[in-house]
């Protein structure tokens, strides 16, 4: 748990989620909405989230690029933290 929310991490945070009234909240931070904003232009959503509305379905695909796009991302930065130690 995150600010919250309930959270994936693997060397850092890597994405919350969080159910509302009328949105389930996906937070990749602003690495993971600048990576996939035309697919994600069509959702309501902010700098580092986005909002899926609950009468529609969710882009299971979209979430799962945006997660491995993520792990991708933490991935490098923790071995380059590691490089800047040695």
């Amino acid at each position: 748990m995150s600010w919250q929310m309930p959270t994936f991490a693997l060397h850092g945070n890597l994405v919350h989620f969080a159910a509302h009234k009328n949105h389930i909240g996906f937070y990749p931070g602003p690495s993971g909405i600048d990576a996939f904003k035309h697919e994600l232009s069509e959702y309501k959503g902010a700098k580092g989230s986005v909002q899926f509305p609950l009468d529609k379905l969710l882009p299971y695909d979209l979430i799962s690029r945006v997660v491995k796009f993520r792990v991708t991302e933490n991935t490098k930065l923790a071995a380059n933290r590691l490089k800047k130690k040695n």
